[in-house]
C-alpha cells in the first residue's frame, strides 16, 4: 500500500480528513449566493412560519448581509442547521456562513473564524413555577435538559459533573422533553429562554443569568479571510446604519421589550 494511501486511511480513522476548501467572496459574487446556516425551531432568532418562509433576528440579519454583499435579500440560500452541526456545516463548505445564534468561545475560534459579534447572552435555567429550580445547587444528583454542542451543555459538563445531563439534537425535542416531566429544568442561552417562557407561561427562568455574558457572532471557514472581512464590515455598517437595531425591533422586541443590552456595540 502506498505510503499517501496509508496516511488517508489512518487520517479517515482518527477523523482527522481536512476541510472542503469554502468559497471565498469572490466566489460566493460570481455564484450570485451565499449559503447561510441558520435554525428553523428557534424563535425569535430563527424559525419556519406557517407560510414555510424563514423568520427571526439572525434571518433579518442574514437578509441584509446578502444585500450588503450581493445587492439582494433573496440572493441568500437558507441551510437549516442543528447547534451540533454548526461547526462541520463550515468544514464541510454546506455553507458560506452560519448565523445560527452561535456563541463565540475560545474552543470554537480554534476551529472557525468569528466575525464581529451582533448579540450578547448569558446563560439560563428555565423549570415549571411549581417545582423551580433557583440555584444550581438544586439540580445536583438530578437531570436537566441541554442541547447537544451548545455553550450550556459545555459549561455544564465542564463545571457540573455532579448534574446528569440529558441531550437532544433539535430545540423542539428538548423542550418538549421539559413538558413531558424528562428533566427538573432546562438550560440554554436566556434570550431564547424568556422567549419559550413568554409563550409557556407555566414556567419561569428563576436562573436567568449563568456565568459570563458572551458573544453572538457570524462564523466563517477557518482561514476564509475576504468572506470574514467582508462580514465585518457589514456588521460594523449595520451598527451604524441602524439595521441592527431595525431587525432588533421587528423580531425582538415584540417578545422581549426594550432590553438593548442584547445587542452588541
Amino acid at each position: 500500500m502506498k505510503l499517501n494511501t496509508i496516511i488517508t486511511t489512518v487520517a479517515i480513522a482518527l477523523g482527522l480528513t481536512a476541510s472542503l476548501q469554502a468559497k471565498d467572496l469572490a466566489q460566493i459574487k460570481e455564484d450570485g449566493v451565499i449559503r447561510i446556516a441558520v435554525f428553523g425551531d428557534k424563535p425569535p432568532f430563527g424559525y419556519i412560519d406557517s407560510n414555510g418562509k424563514n423568520q427571526g433576528f439572525d434571518v433579518e440579519i442574514a437578509k441584509d448581509i446578502a444585500t450588503d454583499l450581493l445587492g439582494s435579500p433573496d440572493k441568500v440560500e437558507f441551510v437549516l442547521t442543528e447547534a451540533a452541526n454548526r461547526v462541520e456545516f463550515l468544514r464541510s463548505d454546506k455553507v458560506d456562513l452560519v448565523l445560527a445564534n452561535f456563541t463565540q468561545t475560545p474552543q470554537r475560534a480554534e476551529v472557525v473564524d468569528f466575525a464581529s459579534p451582533y448579540m450578547n447572552v448569558a446563560l439560563g435555567v428555565i423549570s415549571p413555577k411549581d417545582a423551580p429550580i433557583t440555584d444550581v445547587a438544586q439540580l445536583k444528583g438530578k437531570t436537566l435538559l441541554v442541547n447537544k454542542g451548545t455553550t450550556a451543555d459545555t459549561y455544564f459538563s465542564k463545571n457540573h459533573p455532579e448534574i446528569k445531563l440529558l441531550k437532544y439534537d433539535q430545540n423542539t425535542e428538548t423542550f418538549d422533553a421539559l413538558k413531558d416531566g424528562r428533566g427538573v429544568a432546562l438550560a440554554h442561552d436566556n434570550a431564547l429562554l424568556w422567549a419559550w417562557a413568554k409563550e409557556n407561561p407555566t414556567y419561569d427562568v428563576a436562573i436567568s443569568s449563568l456565568g459570563e455574558k458572551e458573544n453572538i457572532a457570524p462564523a466563517v471557514q477557518k482561514g476564509n479571510q475576504t468572506l470574514l472581512d467582508a462580514v465585518n464590515q457589514s456588521i460594523a455598517n449595520f451598527k451604524t446604519n441602524g439595521k441592527l437595531k431595525a431587525a432588533y425591533e421587528k423580531t425582538l422586541v415584540p417578545v422581549y421589550g426594550e432590553k438593548e443590552d442584547l445587542l452588541a456595540k
